[in-house]
């Protein structure tokens, strides 16, 4: 029940501060707002009359009335004759529900694949990059600009991508996107405004089915990948105009596809005037020889590049691109111009001073050692814990694909796991029918110390063996 003054404010209000600066009436004015924001005037409840309140302040009650008025501007206050002034509806917040039950805490240790080694983000040389980006960008970087990205961090990539990636990338037909989902959805959606309703994807592979299929609004078909890559015969089976691949470390496989493999796809690409959809997700980090090139190389007019810093940095700076074939480039651009007129400005001039000024390969040094180390250490510690289970997946990035005994279930060893806090991930999330059998984990340790790695495997030897 909304309250009623019978008593003066001085329980309510503080006292007026007369050797203040600020005018009384701001002082009140202030008091009363913070009360009403703060729950402690509810709505409905029934000020004093200007005149009460004026008496037990001290002040003029002209002084209450502007007070008031002005409340009742900002929409605090209502106003009626015959009922007096009251809280005005939606003016003071909800109440507060009572706290639930804390949420059950995660696992000690979790083997996410994908995720790199977070703390390891280079936020001094982040911080460096930023600070010369706001000292030398001129005035015209600071609007809106190009929907394609900046000039200087497409000019930079391309020739970063022609150098690292064996690329073929042209600055003109590079597109900076907010990461990779952002950017497959700008293909797809091109895609399908030229007629293209069918979309092959790896089997098991990533799980971005639902930005295929559902923003997209295309039908998705899952193809099967073997220790080659993607089954191309199969692919051309299916009708599909378009194929999205992760050639140079198979997500989440770890498949490379091998050089025959990868012109019988470009070669269906162009019997078929098809498209294919690299994701370059976790190229640099390769161990045992130079980073694989991309397709988009071997066929730029037939394959449209995509890759981000999600990986190699971090997923919070929200950046990647594409490199766009001639017949998607214009399609891209008015897509994103759409979507959200372009990626922040300051952010893109900042990737480009990282990566100019070689500091993103240095970081790329450090980590792929960093990342070796504790790809060694789940080896050895599997070997030690589990020595039959058989490993796969470890050429690149930082998951590995582990094998499990016939007579172990997936799900049971996954929630066996879980009651010892450790957290695991099957492949059945990857594949399209969710076939448990074989049975296999993809054991991320991309954010996992040496130690975390030890204790975990540890913990679960029992399970695995």
């Amino acid at each position: 029940m909304p309250a009623e003054w019978t008593n003066p404010l001085l329980e309510l209000l503080p006292p007026l501060d007369r050797a203040a600066q600020v005018p009384l009436r701001s002082q009140l004015e202030r008091a009363l707002r913070e009360r009403i924001q703060s729950g402690r005037l509810a709505t409905g409840d029934v000020l004093p009359p200007s005149r009460q309140l004026a008496a037990a302040l001290g002040i003029s009650r002209g002084l209450v009335v502007d007070c008031y008025a002005q409340l009742a501007a900002e929409g605090y206050l209502s106003s009626h004759v015959g009922s007096g002034t009251r809280v005005a509806i939606d003016a003071a917040p909800p109440a507060i529900p009572e706290p639930g039950p804390a949420p059950p805490a995660g696992p000690r240790t979790e083997f996410r694949p994908g995720v790199p080694d977070l703390s390891s983000f280079p936020r001094r040389d982040w911080l460096w990059a930023q600070g010369e980006a706001c000292r030398t960008s001129p005035k015209a970087d600071l609007t809106y600009g190009d929907p394609r990205g900046s000039l200087v961090l497409r000019q930079v990539l391309a020739s970063y991508l022609r150098r690292a990636r064996g690329a073929a990338a042209d600055p003109e037909r590079m597109l900076i996107c907010a990461g990779f989902a952002q950017g497959l959805g700008l293909i797809l959606r091109a895609l399908a405004a030229t007629g293209v309703r069918r979309v092959a994807v790896e089997d098991p592979g990533p799980t971005y089915r639902e930005i295929v299929g559902g923003r997209a609004h295309v039908e998705v078909i899952p193809v099967p990948v073997d220790e080659h890559g993607i089954d191309v015969t199969a692919l051309a089976a299916t009708g599909a105009a378009a194929v999205v691949v992760t050639p140079a470390h198979q997500a989440p496989t770890g498949v490379v596809m091998d050089s025959e493999r990868r012109h019988a796809l470009l070669a269906w690409a162009r019997r078929n005037d098809a498209v294919v959809i690299e994701d370059d997700y976790d190229s640099e980090f390769r161990y045992d020889r130079e980073p694989i090139g991309t397709l988009q190389g071997l066929a730029p007019d037939r394959v449209a590049l995509l890759g981000s810093v999600s990986k190699s940095l971090a997923p919070a700076l929200r950046l990647g691109w594409i490199a766009c074939p001639p017949r998607l480039a214009g399609a891209l651009a008015s897509g994103k111009r759409h979507d959200d007129r372009g990626c922040p400005s300051l952010d893109q001039l900042a990737l480009a001073a990282l990566i100019d000024s070689g500091r993103f390969d240095r970081h790329l040094r450090r980590m792929r050692a960093v990342y070796a180390a504790r790809r060694q250490t789940l080896v050895s510690s599997l070997r030690a814990q589990a020595p039959g289970i058989r490993i796969g997946g470890l050429a690149a990035g930082f998951h590995a694909v582990a094998s499990l005994p016939e007579h172990a279930g997936e799900q049971a060893v996954i929630a066996a796991a879980l009651a010892r806090s450790i957290g695991l991930h099957g492949m059945s999330a990857y594949r399209f029918d969710g076939a448990t059998c074989p049975g296999q984990l993809v054991l991320g340790f991309g954010n996992l110390s040496e130690g975390d790695i030890e204790r975990g495997i540890g913990a679960i030897g029992d399970l695995l063996r």
